[in-house]
């Protein structure tokens, strides 16, 4: 059983009772390391609870490991994911994510995954570990691998063989009957509109078929935006996906763009202006160059939407990241009191360019993203559009050698390369005139505690992510090929998440924490995020006592 949600009333008395303060002012908050061992938090609990089930599932339901091998590596050293997320229907097209801590992990290291049924002969698929998405996590992939359509409900041996290990153990699978897949899926289906810039695609009975006359206009509005300031001619309309669950932070932009809408988008609510950033992304791949460092393209987006996820002065709270200095005042705890006309001390948080450049989606991501759009905007005010622009398309690969495209460092060399070539500048020479023009603007406490509480909210957001929403977290989203979903007909990885209570109620405090946010309300955004980082630290607590 689930203690942990049982403690949430406790939990809630005691953050009564104390008052509310933010800690470590001087430190960003640490970003946390995946857990080797997830499986007692992750949504693999609620694979196989059946839908009438009112007590909470243990960690192993539906998913029942046999003894570990005798092998130097054990089942224990893997972790097995199923999607889509939670109870799973005859029916489903089942796919797998076979973790491997990156300890563990060996170049050659393959994994059989088998289906026994009585229904039909065995059948088994080999897949090799190599990296997952963003941040490159280890794993073996089976895209819709197992379709359950046909079989009978109740319980699946599948088993797994990791080669050249030599390691096999079985997990038995729950389907539960087609008939009791909760609506709005049984008659969802895949649609698709068209506006003057895109063509979007939705899943009917959703939030987007609700609204989808505003949405077309959003879409319309901040594309006409984007095409204006980029200078570009709109030859194809763009794809958009809208989503009905959050993934990594609302948006994503390959192929095609990805965004989250819902009713409960714990990620915020600023649909505009990620669409914008996601349409910035697409326009500024098909304008083209060899080489479009991560920091620079990223900086791009956030700079021309105005913000990162909401309205921004982007230079002004850039500047309340540098370290403090002499005769400003420290920023009051309690985000109540907050001076207007004396400087506030920085919050020391500013990322040295060469530590971020090659490692841009690592660092702290809102301080990242944010460095990136403010040394954008110094550039462009200092050199103006054209000069920005032929810099940023002639930015080449130094040198010109495959190999060296994942080699470290290498997108700081060619970045070097290119400031030499087009400014007469070294990196170290731009951010020491960066940070001088940083170091010159007046940063009140309201833009610094803005600042804090954005870092505070979305590394929260994450932290729930990492524990009880892991098939959302950025670095590793389950984020399948939309085109083949559609294709396929498959809507059940986007409608099925984690929806126990304790989801919604934590949901809905990030929901409120980002909506105080917006209206200013400082201290009832750190409230809400004081309860949620409350549970995720009893959730940590009990996890450490196994």
């Amino acid at each position: 059983m689930r203690i942990w949600r049982y403690l949430i009333p406790f939990v809630l008395l005691g953050l009564a009772c104390r008052a509310l303060a933010l800690e470590n002012f001087t430190q960003p908050p640490a970003s946390q390391a995946l857990p080797t061992d997830m499986s007692a938090v992750v949504p693999t609990w609620t694979v196989g609870i059946p839908p009438t089930r009112t007590t909470p599932p243990t960690a192993a339901a539906g998913l029942r490991p046999t003894a570990p091998s005798l092998s130097p590596l054990s089942s224990g050293a893997f972790e097995v994911r199923l999607h889509p997320d939670g109870p799973l229907y005859v029916g489903d097209r089942i796919s797998f994510e076979v973790l491997i801590a990156a300890d563990n992990f060996r170049p050659g290291q393959s994994v059989e995954i088998a289906f026994q049924s009585v229904e039909a002969s065995e059948k088994k698929y080999q897949i090799d570990f190599g990296p997952f998405g963003i941040g490159g996590r280890p794993q073996a992939t089976l895209m819709w691998g197992w379709n359950t359509t046909g079989l009978v409900h109740g319980e699946h041996t599948v088993v797994f063989s990791v080669y050249p290990d030599e390691l096999t153990w079985t997990q038995t699978v729950t389907l539960y009957p087609s008939e009791a897949v909760p609506p709005p899926e049984p008659q969802a289906t895949w649609a698709a509109a068209e506006s003057e810039c895109c063509l979007v695609y939705y899943i009917t009975g959703t939030e987007a078929e609700r609204d989808l006359a505003t949405l077309l206009a959003i879409l319309d509005e901040q594309t006409d935006l984007a095409i204006q300031r980029m200078g570009i001619q709109l030859q194809e309309p763009v794809s958009v996906v809208l989503m009905p669950r959050v993934l990594g932070h609302g948006g994503f932009a390959g192929k095609e763009i990805a965004l989250s809408y819902l009713d409960r988008n714990y990620a915020g609510d600023t649909i505009d202006m990620v669409a914008h950033h996601e349409i910035v992304h697409i326009l500024d791949a098909r304008l083209g160059g060899e080489l479009r460092p991560s920091i620079l393209v990223e900086g791009l987006a956030v700079y021309l939407s105005g913000g990162h996820f909401k309205p921004e002065a982007l230079t002004q709270r850039a500047a309340a990241l540098l370290p403090p200095q002499e005769g400003c005042i420290p920023l009051d705890e309690t985000l109540v009191h907050l001076p207007d006309d004396q400087p506030t001390c920085g919050l020391g948080w500013y990322i040295p360019l060469s530590s971020m450049i090659d490692n841009f989606y690592f660092v702290q991501h809102e301080i990242g993203y944010l460095q990136a759009a403010a040394l954008i905007e110094y550039m462009l005010d200092t050199w103006g559009w054209q000069a920005y622009f032929e810099f940023y398309r002639d930015i080449r690969p130094q040198p010109d050698n495959p190999e060296e495209q994942t080699a470290a460092g290498y997108q700081q060399r060619a970045l070097e390369r290119a400031l030499q070539d087009h400014f007469g500048l070294s990196l170290v020479q731009l951010e020491a005139r960066f940070v001088e023009s940083l170091q010159a603007e007046f940063v009140s406490a309201e833009q610094s505690a803005d600042v804090l509480l954005t870092v505070r909210y979305f590394d929260t957001l994450r932290r729930y992510q990492r524990l009880l929403d892991p098939s959302a977290y950025f670095l590793t989203a389950w984020l399948p090929d939309t085109i083949q979903m559609r294709e396929r007909g498959i809507v059940a990885d986007f409608l099925r998440r984690p929806m126990h209570p304790e989801n919604i109620r934590l949901e809905t405090w990030l929901v409120e924490a980002f909506q105080a946010l917006k209206n200013g309300d400082y201290a009832a955004a750190q409230e809400r995020l004081s309860l949620v980082n409350a549970i995720l630290d009893s959730l940590d607590s009990l996890e450490a006592l196994k």
